[in-house]
C-alpha cells in the first residue's frame, strides 16, 4: 500500500493514520470538522487534502449510520481504488450501501476491535491495534484485490485479520462489547442516587466495571442502535438471569422464610457467581506465544 485516504479523523481514524504514517505510506485526512483534521495533521497523522489521484485505500472512519452515504460520496468522486470502513457495525452499512448502488465489489468492512473511553485525534495512538484482532466482512461480490488491501491494512496497523460474516461479526459483537458497554452504562447510572458519603468509599473494582461506561453517549447510541436485535437478545438473557438472583436476594433478605427456601436461593446466588468465574475464564488473554484461555477455562 502506497497511499490510503483516511475520511474521518477522530480516534480510530487517527489513530489508523498514525499507524499508516509509521509504516510509509502517504495519509490523506478528511474531515467534515477541520479543526479535527488539523489536529490529527499536528500529530503527524498527515496531509489535510484530497489525494491528488485515487488512493489504493479509503478508511472510512465515520459511525455506523453514516458509512453507506460516505461510501457513496467518495466512490462517485473517485476518492479511492478500494474502500473499508472501521464500524463496530456491519449487516446495516452493507445492507445501506447495496440499496444506495455503491460499488460492492470495491468496499470490504472492517471493524478493529481497540478501542478507549476518550475520543478525538488528540485521543489518537499509532500502536492502539497493536496486536488486537481486526474483524474483515468480506461481501459474496467483493474482488480479491480489495480484501487484500484490507488485510493489509490492518498489518500495517499491527493488527490480527480475522475473517468473518456480517451477521457473525455483529451477534459477536453484541455479546463481546455492546452488551458489556450498555451493563456498565446502567451500573455507572445508579450512582446518580448515591450520595457523597457512599461515593467516597468506591474503590479500583468500581471504577474497572464502570470505565467504559464512560463513552460518547451519542456514539453508542449510533452503535447499540444499529445493533439493535443482537444487543436487546443478550440483554433479556441477562434480564432472566438478574430477575432470578433478585428473587434469591429478597428470599435471603427476609429471614422468616422457611429453610429449604432459604437453601435453594443461596444455590441459585452461588451457581450465578460460580458462572460468572467460569464466563470470565473464557476470556482470552494476550501472551508472548499469542493468545489463549485464562487459567480458569484452562482447568487450572
Amino acid at each position: 500500500m502506497r497511499s490510503a485516504a483516511v475520511v474521518g479523523t477522530g480516534l480510530i481514524g487517527t489513530s489508523i493514520a498514525l499507524a499508516l504514517r509509521g509504516r510509509g505510506v502517504a495519509t490523506y485526512l478528511i474531515d467534515r470538522d477541520p479543526e479535527a483534521a488539523r489536529n490529527a495533521a499536528g500529530l503527524g497523522a498527515g496531509l489535510v487534502a484530497v489525494p491528488p489521484a485515487p488512493a489504493d485505500l479509503a478508511i472510512l472512519a465515520v459511525p455506523p449510520q453514516h458509512v453507506a452515504s460516505a461510501l457513496r460520496e467518495h466512490q462517485l468522486r473517485d476518492l479511492a481504488l478500494d474502500f473499508t470502513d472501521v464500524a463496530s457495525v456491519k449487516v446495516r452499512p452493507q445492507e445501506e450501501a447495496a440499496e444506495l448502488g455503491c460499488d460492492l465489489s470495491r468496499y470490504v468492512g472492517g471493524h478493529p476491535m481497540a478501542g478507549r473511553e476518550r475520543s478525538g485525534p488528540l485521543a489518537a495512538q499509532g500502536d492502539l491495534f497493536q496486536g488486537k484482532p481486526w474483524v474483515i466482512t468480506p461481501g459474496a461480490g467483493a474482488r480479491r484485490q480489495a480484501v487484500d488491501r484490507v488485510t493489509e491494512l490492518a498489518e500495517l496497523c499491527g493488527a490480527r485479520p480475522v475473517v468473518m460474516s456480517h451477521a457473525q461479526h455483529d451477534r459477536a459483537v453484541a455479546l463481546i462489547s455492546h452488551t458489556p458497554h450498555m451493563v456498565a452504562s446502567l451500573v455507572a447510572a445508579r450512582l446518580l442516587h448515591g450520595d457523597e458519603s457512599q461515593l467516597q468509599l468506591a474503590g479500583q473494582g468500581l471504577r474497572d466495571a464502570t470505565r467504559i461506561a464512560a463513552g460518547d453517549a451519542e456514539l453508542w447510541t449510533d452503535i447499540l442502535g444499529s445493533n439493535a436485535t443482537a444487543v436487546a437478545d443478550v440483554l433479556e438473557e441477562i434480564a432472566l438471569d438478574l430477575r432470578e438472583v433478585v428473587d434469591a436476594l429478597r428470599d435471603l433478605g427476609a429471614g422468616a422464610a422457611a429453610p429449604e427456601r432459604q437453601r435453594t436461593s443461596r444455590a441459585h446466588l452461588t451457581t450465578a457467581l460460580a458462572r460468572g468465574v467460569q464466563g470470565h475464564g473464557r476470556i482470552p488473554v494476550r501472551t508472548p506465544g499469542g493468545m489463549r484461555l485464562s487459567g480458569v477455562a484452562a482447568g487450572k
